[in-house]
C-alpha cells in the first residue's frame, strides 16, 4: 500500500476517524492501530507479518528478562540471542545469495567447481528498518538507559506502526514507547503541520521524483552510450534530486501521517545538498540511520576517542557497513568506500586546520559545491546497475559531446524547481506553513484535496514504488 496511492489515502482517513473515535479507550485504540498497521503491511505480503511478529515478540520477552539477570555474562548472552536472531534473519533474506555468489567466485579462482546454489529469497519490505528499530530497544535496556515495557501490544505497535514500518524514519524506543503509553493529543497546529507535510511529501514524490525518473534518469542510466555529456550530467543531477525528493517525500508523508495520530517521528532530512563537507552531509541525510550507526556502531567501536588512526578505522567500518546495509551488491560497498574515504579526508583536513569549515563565505561556497558534486559522484554508482555501469556513465559524461536533444524544457524546469525548493531558507518554509495553519480546517482540507487531485492528474499511469522500499 504505497503512500502515493489513492488506496493509502482512503486507508489513512478510515484509520484516523476510527482511532480518534476510540481515543478514550486505551487498549481499543492500541489494538485498532496495531491491526491497521498489520493490515497495511499484509497488503504487500501477509506471510512476512510472521517475521515482524517474531522479532517483536522475541525482543519483548528478552527485554523483560534482561533487568532480572544478575551477572554480566547473562546479560551479554541475552543481548547476543537478540542480535543473532534479528541480524540473522536480515542476513538470510538480504545477503545469503551475495555470500554464495562470492564463495562461488572464490571457488572458480581456485579452479574448483563453482557453487551453483542460490536461494532467491524475496526481500521482506522494511526488514532493514524495523530490525534496526527493534534493536534499539534491547541495546538500550542492556546499557541500562531504558526500562523495559511490560505491555506486549504497546511493543508490537512500536515496531509495527504503519507510517514508519516500511522505510523509516528509524524511531528509538525511548522516544516512541512513552508516546504510545500516554493519551494522544492532536492540536490544530499539529493537524495543520501534518497536512502540510503530507502535501509536500506527495509533491516531491509525484511531481519531481517520478517525473525526473521517467523523463530522463531511468533512460540515461539504462543505456548511457546513447546520450550526450550534457544529458549524462543532467541525469546525474536528476538522480540526486530524484532520490532526495523520493525518500524525503516518503519521510514527510510518514511523519505527517503519524502526527495525525498524535505521534512524533524523528526528522529524517535537513537540506543535505547544502552540506559543507561529507561529515555534514551525513548529519543531514537519512538522519535517523546516520545517528543509528553513530550511536550503535561508531561510538561502541571507540569513535574518535582513541586517536586519529583508530578514528579512521572506525569510520571505514561504519561507512562500509552503511553501504552494505543498503544492499547486497558490490556497488553499495563501493559507494560506502567512497564515503569512507571522504569522511577520512574530511577529518584529516579538520584536524590540520583546526576548524570544521572555511571562515570566508567564498570558501564555504567552494567546499559546498565540492561536497555536492562528490555526493553526486557517489550517487552514480548507487543508482547504476553495477560498478561497471557506473563507469560507463562516467565515460559518456567525459566524452564531451555537446548537444542535448533529450533535455526538454520540462526536465530543466523540474531540475530548477527541485533544487530551488531544496535551497529555500527554513524561515520562508515556516512562513508558508504558518499561513496554511491560519486557514480554517475546512479550507485546509479542501486545499489538500485539490493538491491531491492535481498530483494525480500529472502522475504517471503506474504508481511508482519508493526507492528505499528495495532496502
Amino acid at each position: 500500500m504505497l503512500f502515493n496511492s489513492f488506496k493509502y489515502g482512503l486507508f489513512l482517513v478510515i484509520v484516523f476517524v476510527a482511532y480518534w473515535s476510540l481515543v478514550r479507550v486505551r487498549m481499543a485504540r492500541i489494538l485498532l492501530l496495531l491491526a491497521a498497521s498489520y493490515f497495511f503491511y499484509a497488503n504487500w505480503n501477509p506471510t512476512f507479518l510472521l517475521l515482524i511478529w517474531f522479532s517483536s515478540s522475541l525482543d519483548f520477552f528478552l527485554g523483560g528478562v534482561l533487568p532480572m539477570a544478575r551477572r554480566q555474562w547473562q546479560k551479554k548472552a541475552l543481548l547476543a540471542i537478540s542480535l543473532t536472531a534479528n541480524l540473522g534473519l536480515l542476513v538470510i533474506f538480504k545477503y545469503t545469495d551475495f555470500f554464495l555468489g562470492g564463495a562461488s567466485d572464490f571457488c572458480q579462482l581456485l579452479g574448483l567447481d563453482p557453487i551453483r546454489l542460490r536461494l532467491n529469497l524475496i526481500l521482506p519490505v522494511g526488514i532493514s528498518f524495523y530490525t534496526f528499530q527493534t534493536m534499539t530497544y534491547i541495546i538500550e535496556i542492556y546499557r541500562g538507559k531504558l526500562a523495559p515495557t511490560y505491555n506486549y501490544f504497546d511493543y508490537l505497535l512500536f515496531v509495527g506502526m504503519f507510517p514508519q514500518l516500511t522505510a523509516g524514519p528509524i524511531a528509538r524506543a525511548a522516544d516512541m514507547l512513552p508516546q504510545i503509553e500516554q493519551p494522544p493529543r492532536l492540536t490544530d497546529k499539529q493537524g495543520s503541520l501534518a497536512l502540510w507535510l503530507i502535501m509536500a511529501g506527495l509533491f516531491k514524490k509525484v511531481v519531481i521524483a517520478d517525473a525526473l525518473a521517467l523523463g530522463l534518469v531511468d533512460r540515461v542510466f539504462a543505456i548511457p552510450e546513447m546520450y550526450t555529456s550534457w544529458e549524462a550530467l543532467a541525469a546525474i543531477y536528476g538522480y540526486a534530486l530524484q532520490i532526495y525528493c523520493d525518500f524525503s517525500g516518503y519521510s514527510d508523508v510518514a511523519i505527517g501521517s503519524a502526527l495525525l495520530l498524535g505521534f512524533r517521528l524523528p526528522i529524517n532530512f535537513d537540506a543535505p545538498y547544502i552540506a559543507l563537507n561529507p561529515r555534514d552531509f551525513w548529519r543531514r541525510w537519512h538522519i535517523s540511520l546516520s545517528f543509528w550507526f553513530r550511536d550503535y556502531l561508531y561510538i561502541p567501536l571507540g569513535g574518535s576517542r582513541k586517536g586519529p588512526a583508530r578514528t579512521y578505522v572506525n569510520l571505514w567500518i561504519t561507512m562500509l557497513l552503511c553501504g552494505f546495509w543498503h544492499g547486497a551488491e558490490w556497488k553499495f560497498l563501493f559507494w560506502g568506500v567512497l564515503h569512507a574515504c571522504a569522511q577520512m579526508l574530511t577529518r584529516m583536513i579538520q584536524r590540520r586546520t583546526g576548524r570544521e569549515n572555511p571562515a570566508s563565505a567564498w570558501g564555504r561556497a567552494a567546499v559546498g559545491l565540492l561536497t555536492f558534486h562528490f555526493v553526486c559522484f557517489g550517487w552514480i554508482f548507487f543508482r547504476a546497475d553495477d560498478v561497471a555501469a557506473g563507469f560507463n556513465l562516467l565515460h559518456t559524461l567525459f566524452s564531451f559531446i555537446g548537444s542535448a536533444p533529450n533535455l526538454t524544457w520540462q526536465i530543466l524546469l523540474l531540475l530548477v524547481l527541485g533544487f530551488g525548493m531544496h535551497l529555500v531558507p527554513k524561515r520562508h518554509e515556516e512562513w508558508l506553513q504558518n499561513r496554511f495553519a491560519a486557514l480554517p480546517a475546512s479550507v485546509q482540507g479542501l486545499v489538500l484535496f485539490g493538491v491531491v487531485i492535481v498530483l494525480y492528474s500529472v502522475a504517471s499511469s503506474d504508481v511508482r514504488p519508493y526507492i528505499y522500499y528495495q532496502f
